[in-house]
């Protein structure tokens, strides 16, 4: 079974200073890896490696790119390298190409330092003059950046000298720093390479991260060398990287397991234990909340919130379980793991046939029948959850559901545009403060629902703003209760950001949401 190792004793501690930038969450990563590469001794320079991830890049521009284990996490970290990582058994901050991100005005301001004499790969200086450039373009909508919920929480910056950067935020937020991990905002590229447009940054990415580009074939590989110049020597070890994009699970896992590639970003149990099982080395970061079924409070049927409940009374969710992942998937029964010092006991969902009935049988009677379209992406799992669910309210009256599969583009727009009634979405967190603000907080940009509860604003903002674990749990467990009580919807799996691979690979390492570094890797035999 994988080994999960847990350090919250550590977490508790690191979280009691106010100002303290380094997260409390609810994770683990195995053991098992940092084990074997203790074991065979120093690191070793020479050689490549190839790595699947999950996602094919419309850019090299970091704007592009997202900073997740179900999209382009080594890519990234390989062409810009890291400002700041997390620590993914204690979820403290911890400094790479910069030096420091503190605040004196519990998250108003903050200041940002950055390693003396940093360079790109062209030669030119990567100071704070090239961060401030980075950071204020990510706000601009017409880049699409994932990250503009994150950048968008800057109000200005100011360049004090060559390595320090001045950050003025809109509100404050003294857990800014897990912002920055989760995204491009940790991927400074050269502002005079990027001016010259997409097009010529594709072919010729500036940044100062351990790799740089040979060359990009789309839809196929991303050949990356060492960068003789980094910042970091002797890292990296390996002299090539070869990035290649396969977005199903099952030809990712088998080119690993026969030699075909030496890591595989991963994102279920089924396929880590069978990871394991091929004898493989596995390392997975464990989370809280996961992927929901999210329902529109926007609009009707599930503006009225007996229609959101009755639908969450009416599912068995671990019968869906069963359809989609074979029952393997981990259904998130309470918001945060038991590990976790957020852990609360309130249960996000419980089945009731015979109150769901009453539910849709009172809207009915009201005129108001529930009614709804479950808009699925183009994938199995997608289409298959939707179904499950769709076969499940079959058995009851006055509940109609259909499913809807759109390509990526049409249902990107239409989530955008929040036309939808029911739709797959996610609140993953480490950290709780980024992932449940973007999700839930009722001004939040990112909040695809559309719940606005007045109670569970103010809990997010003391959550916050806690000096301690103990009253930022305090405030989560008002979120847990509220989450449950309004039915945002239904919770169906715990997300498993997670890496398989060669035991030949030594240095992986995760940070944040199951990002490898590939600066550190290195090759055994």
């Amino acid at each position: 079974m994988i080994r999960r190792r847990r350090m919250f004793a550590a977490v508790a501690v690191a979280c009691s200073a106010v100002l303290v930038l380094g997260a409390c969450g609810s994770s683990g990563s195995d053991t098992a890896s940092a084990q074997d590469t203790a074991a065979v001794g120093d690191p070793v320079a020479g050689g490549s490696a190839t790595i699947l991830q999950a996602g094919e890049p419309r850019s090299l521009d970091p704007a592009a790119l997202s900073n997740t284990w179900a999209h382009q996490p080594v890519l990234g970290n390989a062409l810009y390298g890291e400002l700041i990582i997390t620590n993914n058994d204690t979820f403290d901050v911890e400094y790479r190409m910069a030096t420091d991100f503190s605040t004196e005005d519990n998250g108003k301001t903050f200041t940002l330092a950055l390693q003396p004499d940093l360079k790109f790969s062209d030669g030119t200086p990567l100071d704070a003059a090239a961060v401030k450039f980075n950071w204020d373009r990510l706000k601009d909508p017409a880049l699409a950046s994932t990250t503009i919920r994150q950048a968008s929480q800057i109000e200005s910056t100011e360049v004090v000298d060559p390595t320090t950067l001045r950050v003025t935020m809109v509100e404050p937020n003294p857990q800014f720093a897990q912002a920055i991990v989760a995204g491009a905002l940790n991927w400074i590229a050269s502002p005079a390479a990027l001016e010259q447009g997409q097009q010529a940054f594709d072919e010729n990415p500036i940044g100062a991260g351990p790799f740089t580009l040979v060359n990009w074939t789309r839809q196929d590989s991303i050949r990356l060398e060492k960068n003789e110049s980094y910042w970091d020597a002797p890292k990296p070890y390996l002299d090539e990287l070869t990035i290649r994009t396969v977005a199903d699970y099952n030809q990712r896992l088998n080119a690993a397991t026969t030699g075909a590639a030496d890591l595989s970003m991963e994102s279920s149990w089924t396929s880590l234990e069978r990871a394991e099982s091929a004898g493989l080395a596995t390392q997975v970061t464990s989370t809280g909340g996961g992927q929901f079924a999210a329902m529109n409070f926007r609009r009707a049927p599930f503006d009225d919130e007996r229609a959101r409940r009755a639908v969450s009374l009416a599912v068995d969710l671990d019968a869906a379980n069963t359809v989609v992942y074979n029952g393997e998937g981990e259904i998130p029964r309470t918001f945060f793991p038991e590990d976790s010092p957020y852990y609360a006991d309130i249960q996000l969902s419980e089945t009731n046939t015979e109150e769901a009935q009453k539910l849709f049988d009172e809207l009915a009677a009201e005129g108001k029948p529930v009614s709804f379209t479950y808009l699925a992406y183009p994938t199995a799992e997608a289409r298959s959850l939707g179904e499950a669910i769709q076969a499940q309210l079959g058995a009851f009256e006055n509940v109609d559901m259909q499913v809807e599969v759109l390509d990526y583009p049409t249902l990107t727009a239409r989530a955008g545009a929040r036309d939808f009634d029911m739709i797959i979405s996610s609140a993953i967190t480490q950290d709780p403060d980024f992932p449940l603000s973007i999700a839930f907080d009722s001004t939040s940009t990112g909040n695809f629902t559309g719940i606005n509860d007045p109670e569970l604003d103010a809990a997010l903002e003391r959550g916050r703003f806690g000096a301690t674990v103990e009253e930022r749990k305090e405030a989560y467990d008002v979120v847990q209760q509220r989450l449950a009580d309004q039915v945002v919807g239904l919770w169906y799996v715990r997300a498993t950001p997670s890496v398989a691979y060669s035991k030949d690979l030594q240095g992986v390492q995760l940070y944040t949401l199951g990002s490898p570094m590939p600066a550190e890797f290195w090759l055994s035999n």
